[in-house]
């Protein structure tokens, strides 16, 4: 296998089940969710996890099974800086990651009374002092091109004096206006971006965030999705556009849930082998079932249906 300077969801499982034996996928990304970590994207969506992420979670995981601290409690020590990424206690709120210069050989920082003091703990400072806050995307146009017409003239010279209703000769072949182009696939999405590719409003994205179909990264206008949430959003529009509130969409994500908890209990053992061979191997029956569950959900559908169905 190709050697890449970080580690899969699959991958980050396998070095905290021996630690931790109950975490799963699912738990690492309710973590995620709940703003606690930050892991990269690929292109198609898909997390990647460095040594300081997995530091980072070994962390959390260590502060609720050893102290039953909430979630809460833990993110917010991490983002004041009263807990290091490492799980050591640091220095006092507010002196964590100052970007002052003044610091001597012992750490001791000395701030000036009137000095602003950064922070980079919080997701929207990581986000700008990485550079990597999304920029609006101008305006995409999503109109139809009509389609050129398919079937020859039965009659080439009968066609070719017959008047036309527009006044062109119908001699005159017509060039077809070119195709829009298709929008640009990224590793983030702002939200008028989502809302734009998905078809729906702000008030609805918002509404599929808290109800837990998605969950941006960031907070207020530094926010951004992956494009696993925009393909959430894409499929949800069409329900909500039926009168379907966000609400109701949550059952969706609690049946994905389960199943994909499932799913992982029988993939375990092929993870907890550390192997390139068995990963491939975990990867390619998560697949399949992936494949036979969405055959299963749609098959039970359409039999809960059938009496409305003309099959």
């Amino acid at each position: 296998m190709t050697e890449r300077p970080y580690l899969s969801i699959g991958e980050v499982l396998a070095l905290l089940l021996e630690e931790f034996p109950d975490v799963t996928i699912s738990k690492i990304r309710f973590l995620e969710s709940q703003g606690l970590i930050d892991p990269e994207r690929t292109p198609s969506g898909y997390r990647k996890f460095y040594d300081g992420d997995v530091e980072r979670l070994k962390v959390i995981l260590r502060e609720q099974r050893e102290n039953f601290l909430p979630l809460r409690v833990i993110r917010d020590r991490l983002e004041s800086g009263e807990i290091d990424d490492t799980g050591q206690h640091t220095a006092p709120r507010g002196i964590r990651n100052v970007v002052l210069p003044g610091s001597d050989e012992t750490g001791e920082l000395h701030v000036p009374d009137a000095a602003a003091v950064v922070t980079g703990h919080h997701p929207a400072a990581q986000l700008r002092l990485a550079g990597t806050a999304p920029a609006p995307a101008p305006p995409v146009s999503l109109a139809a091109v009509p389609a050129a017409p398919t079937h020859a003239p039965t009659n080439p010279a009968a066609d070719f004096f017959a008047p036309t209703g527009n006044g062109v000769h119908p001699s005159i072949t017509a060039v077809p206006a070119p195709a829009p182009a298709a929008p640009e696939e990224k590793d983030n999405y702002s939200a008028p971006e989502v809302c734009e590719r998905a078809g729906v409003t702000a008030k609805q994205l918002a509404d599929l965030e808290s109800y837990g179909l998605i969950a941006g990264r960031g907070t207020g206008t530094n926010a951004v999705y992956s494009p696993a949430d925009l393909a959430i959003v894409s499929a949800a529009a069409g329900i909500l556009a039926h009168g379907v509130e966000a609400r109701h969409l949550r059952a969706w994500r609690q049946a994905a849930e389960r199943e994909a908890a499932l799913f992982e209990q029988l993939v375990t053992p092929l993870i907890r082998q550390r192997n390139p061979k068995s990963r491939q191997q975990a990867g390619a029956m998560l697949r399949e079932l992936a494949d036979h569950g969405a055959a299963l959900r749609a098959a039970i559908l359409r039999a809960a249906l059938g009496d409305h169905f003309d099959v």
